[in-house]
């Protein structure tokens, strides 16, 4: 059974009570399916994460089932930007509320009768799939970062693919090397940052 209207808080809630070596579906469209997993032992490259935290996202189109990763959204939210820049605010509005913690089932609503020439995958898996990655990096990650909450560096990068339009290449060398967003996309949300705002206005970085 696919989960149809979900929250973070509630999601985050759904994963964390996963039982181990179990699989949650999330999302399907067509053949594509995105579902989550829980291990109960990480791959050993993995090995310092808590089993505990541990899960993993995947992706099962057909006969493939992999894993995707960030660049994969940032590569499919810019081919949209490019092909449809009159919707540049609306998608960054769209991905900005699910990071806040919105449905992203609700949030897609907007963008489904809307038509991309280019896209990796259907705006329901993106959007679904963003959402498991910012939880990702709030429940897993166990390094130390510059930003909090961690899952900024994530979404400033969101950020950067909309609305400033590199080519994709470039794009994904500097995500690749760990390089961080530019400041201007996560700055005043980042409670590291000496210039940490409350109480902003939504695409406040598009003024910056």
């Amino acid at each position: 059974m696919y989960i149809q209207n979900m929250k973070y808080d509630e999601m985050f809630e759904k994963i964390r009570s996963l039982r181990f070596d179990s699989e949650m579906p999330v999302c399907r469209v067509g053949r594509i399916e995105l579902y989550v997993l829980r291990p109960s032992i990480p791959p050993k490259r993995f090995s310092a994460y808590d089993p505990q935290k541990n899960f993993q996202i995947w992706l099962r189109e057909g006969a493939r089932n992999f894993k995707p990763n960030h660049l994969r959204i940032f590569i499919d939210l810019n081919l949209r930007a490019r092909s449809r820049p009159d919707l540049k605010e609306k998608l960054l509005t769209v991905f900005d509320n699910i990071f806040y913690g919105s449905d992203p089932n609700i949030e897609i609503k907007s963008l489904l009768e809307e038509e991309f020439n280019h896209f990796l995958n259907p705006i329901e898996i993106i959007s679904n799939l963003s959402q498991l990655f910012i939880i990702e990096q709030a429940y897993s990650y166990n390094k130390e970062s510059k930003l909090d909450p961690p899952a900024l560096f994530y979404q400033g990068w969101i950020r950067q693919s909309l609305d400033n339009l590199k080519e994709i290449d470039n794009i994904c060398m500097s995500i690749a090397h760990g390089q961080p967003p530019a400041s201007k996309y996560t700055c005043k949300e980042n409670k590291k940052n000496k210039n940490l705002e409350l109480n902003l206005n939504p695409l406040w970085y598009l003024s910056e």
